[in-house]
């Protein structure tokens, strides 16, 4: 058995918190992940970990890596991404990038997703190393870039570092999650007859033609045939969202009668769910439309595919996991999945991956926090997982 109560008791929390509340005060908005990624580069070799890089990712915006190697064995991975949404209206309690502790809760923007993970990771890695104990194999980290974007940081690094296994620390309530959902962008194209507004009936109003579209999209409710599992854990219905509308001329300038309007349909799908499931759906709809319309006439582009993740319950990733977590928590975890999109969307075909983090929903809300206590307990869980799977002789599944 693997003494995991020594690791948990190297886990440093003072430190824990303080860099946690480091990386609450730098921005990484989508695309400016470069000043944190500088900062967890530099907490990495300080504290002396092996083969440190920032690793190029798209201009000032690179990866920020770093491993710790305890001889021959398997090559786990924890990793997350530094980008956040833009910052919310609202803030009250504390400064949104102030990291300010109140009342045994860290306040910062983009905390849950995902910042803390990022420390907790890292933290539990130095106390699996301090520890000492007899372990064999490789345990990495990967902070990466662009998750928000077209996730081209993880792209880039399951591309250029092998693994056996992966942890990402997307927000999980500090439960197990085994996947989520994917997300499938089609833009339809909507096309019309352009006239001067004084001369209305020499028109097709192309907005007007995509409303009924956006009538008929909105009113979907896929429920394709699935997997009893996928069904059991994600719900029946294939979500989808007319959630972008591109139509008529901007303010400020001259006006007239559009003969185009895009729509962007954003598609929630369950794993195993195909895009031409997802499209013959979208063309029943704008049958839909065309019949309230004769003139209706559309386009259909796929421009996104990130497809959905879904681990199996006696995968030994998820099995190393669910013993950490009944190790520090002493109760029996309850496997589940996500409505959002992870990392997992780009690497989970070939890496077996599991999903756990501290933070839930809601996020991106004003006054954005974490507790003290969920922060330490996601950092023993990881030193525990990270214990487990690189027990020397361990061959990545447990009795």
């Amino acid at each position: 058995m693997t003494d995991v109560p020594a690791v948990l008791a190297k886990i440093d929390a003072g430190r824990l918190i303080e860099l946690v509340q480091e990386v609450c005060r730098i921005p990484s908005v989508l695309g400016e992940e470069g000043p944190l990624a500088a900062f967890l580069h530099d907490v990495m070799r300080e504290s002396g970990f092996e083969a440190t890089e920032l690793q190029p990712v798209m201009g000032d915006r690179p990866n920020a890596i770093g491993e710790l190697s305890f001889g021959a064995g398997p090559r786990v991975v924890f990793t997350g991404h530094m980008d956040t949404k833009p910052v919310s209206h609202g803030w009250t309690a504390a400064q949104p990038f102030s990291g300010e502790l109140i009342d045994g809760k860290v306040y910062g923007h983009g905390i849950m997703d995902m910042k803390a993970a990022l420390v907790c990771q890292i933290v539990a890695m130095e106390a699996l190393r301090d520890s000492g104990l007899p372990l064999s194999g490789t345990l990495a980290m990967a902070a990466v870039s662009d998750h928000m974007g077209d996730q081209t940081g993880s792209i880039v690094y399951f591309d250029t570092h092998d693994a056996d296994m992966a942890v990402l620390g997307e927000l999980s309530d500090n439960e197990i999650f085994l996947g989520h959902r994917g997300r499938y962008y089609f833009d339809i194209t909507v096309l019309g007859t352009s006239a001067h507004t004084c001369h209305k009936p020499l028109a097709v109003n192309a907005n007007l033609l995509a409303a009924h579209a956006i009538i008929e999209l909105d009113g979907s409710r896929l429920m394709p045939e699935l997997d009893p599992q996928v069904a059991a854990l994600f719900g029946p219905e294939t979500f989808m969202s007319p959630g972008r509308v591109y139509g008529g001329l901007p303010p400020g300038g001259p006006s007239m009668i559009p003969d185009e309007c895009v729509i962007r349909v954003d598609c929630r799908p369950q794993p195993g769910i195909t895009t031409e499931q997802v499209r013959a759906e979208i063309d029943r709809c704008l049958a839909a439309a065309a019949r309230r319309d004769p003139r209706f006439r559309a386009s259909v582009e796929l421009a996104d595919v990130k497809s959905g993740y879904l681990a199996a319950a006696g995968d030994p990733v998820v099995t190393l996991m669910t013993d950490a977590v009944r190790s520090v928590r002493g109760t029996e975890p309850v496997h589940q999945v996500a409505g959002w999109l992870g990392d997992t969307a780009s690497f989970g075909a070939k890496v077996p991956t599991v999903i756990f983090g501290p933070g839930g929903e809601p996020v991106y809300c004003p006054d954005e926090h974490l507790s003290v206590d969920d922060i330490i307990e996601a950092t023993q869980v990881y030193a525990a997982f990270g214990a487990n799977a690189l027990a020397a002789g361990n061959d990545g599944t447990t009795a």
